[in-house]
């Protein structure tokens, strides 16, 4: 039978749901700036939004200071920017996908 600690489990789901929120308020963040600067938001919509995503940061920072919660989503966080940085690697230099695959048979 397998042993799982609740504690555990809550703290890593709660870990990935708010690294996946931050990825996604990040990605927000990049898309708000891009309309930004082509001048597509007007001066009220640039303070509406800059207030949402800042009332955003702190609602995440005090639940994950709540629920300590803390390293688990930055270890989520690190790893996912290292996959992430593979997949860019590989797409920019091909060579070392061709290399892996070569190694592998």
């Amino acid at each position: 039978m397998l042993d799982i600690d609740e504690g555990n489990l809550k703290q890593g789901v709660l870990g990935l749901v708010i690294a996946l929120v931050e990825i996604i308020q990040d990605a927000l963040k990049t898309q708000a700036f891009k309309r930004m600067e082509a001048g597509r938001l007007s001066e009220e919509e640039m303070n509406r939004l800059g207030e949402a995503l800042m009332e955003l940061d702190i609602a995440l920072d005090q639940i994950k200071e709540e629920h300590g919660v803390a390293e688990a989503v930055k270890s989520v966080r690190d790893g996912l920017d290292d996959i992430v940085d593979e997949v860019v690697d590989k797409m920019i230099n091909p060579e070392r996908w061709r290399e892996e695959l070569e190694g592998r048979t």
